[in-house]
């Protein structure tokens, strides 16, 4: 794999997302990459217990916009949509998983956060939904899975707002389950990993799918149009208007303010 980096530590799978040189901004191929490992989970009997996270300063910066900007037909487009399956991918993973989220968690990735099992961060990490800034809709399952986290006042705060929010503020809000000083976030994503592989992994696994399938069981087919509303957002004047500005302003995705105010 080139952009994903597995070691494993009895049955502790770690996955380091590695594309560091664009603050690990999800491209097509990094989604595509996930999308296969979490497949081949499937076969894998050790681990019981899969911690994602990013590698050098960031979990992700969420899409790479540099990447969306190739020109291709509506129909190319439609059928390029690797960001829902992708994020179903985790959804399905059958081992308990863990995002340990440090830095930037924006959009996509934070997504990706959401559709794991348990989320812990450092007390650097910013994390924020800022596709409205962008004239879109949130996609990629984003939307449900951020009302099942903090319900639906919060969600519409945080994802028509389009602020990014604080490691304290959204650990009060339910988002994250722990939040750690920075150099020991990994230690107490290690600790809280060894919890869940600690316990039978039939039992634990039959549970989580239970509770995904009570949970999420509806959500692909209520928002089975999310990616079709991207696409109609792509042709409004917001989104030309805000894609130019935000090449004018800087090359990568950079977040601007934090809202600090829970």
């Amino acid at each position: 794999m080139k952009y994903l980096d597995v070691k494993k530590e009895g049955h502790i799978c770690w996955v380091y997302l590695d594309r560091t040189d664009a603050m690990n901004a999800l491209s097509t191929d990094v989604l595509r990459e996930f999308t296969e490992f979490n497949a081949t989970l499937k076969d894998d009997l050790e681990s019981r217990v899969v911690i994602y996270a990013g590698k050098g300063d960031h979990f992700s910066a969420g899409a790479d916009l540099k990447e969306k900007q190739k020109q291709v037909s509506k129909l190319e487009a439609w059928r390029r949509n690797f960001g829902k399956p992708a994020i179903w991918s985790f959804l399905e993973v059958d081992q308990i998983t863990i995002a340990a989220i440090d830095g930037y968690c924006l959009g996509g990735a934070a997504c990706i956060a959401s559709a794991c099992d348990f989320r812990i961060a450092s007390d650097k990490a910013i994390l924020g939904y800022p596709e409205i800034n962008l004239g879109i809709n949130l996609n990629w399952l984003g939307l449900p899975l951020a009302v099942r986290l903090i319900g639906p006042a919060k969600a519409k705060k945080i994802v028509i707002g389009g602020e990014n929010e604080n490691a304290e503020t959204l650990l009060s809000w339910g988002f994250y389950d722990e939040v750690h000083p920075k150099d020991k976030l990994f230690e107490a994503a290690r600790k809280m990993a060894e919890l869940y592989a600690s316990k039978p992994p039939m039992a634990a696994q039959m549970i989580k799918r239970s509770v995904n399938e009570l949970t999420y069981s509806g959500d692909n087919a209520i928002m089975h149009m999310d990616y079709d509303q991207t696409l109609l957002t792509h042709e409004t004047k917001d989104r030309k208007e805000a894609v130019l500005s935000f090449f004018e302003k800087r090359d990568i995705i950079a977040p601007t303010a934090i809202n600090n105010n829970a």
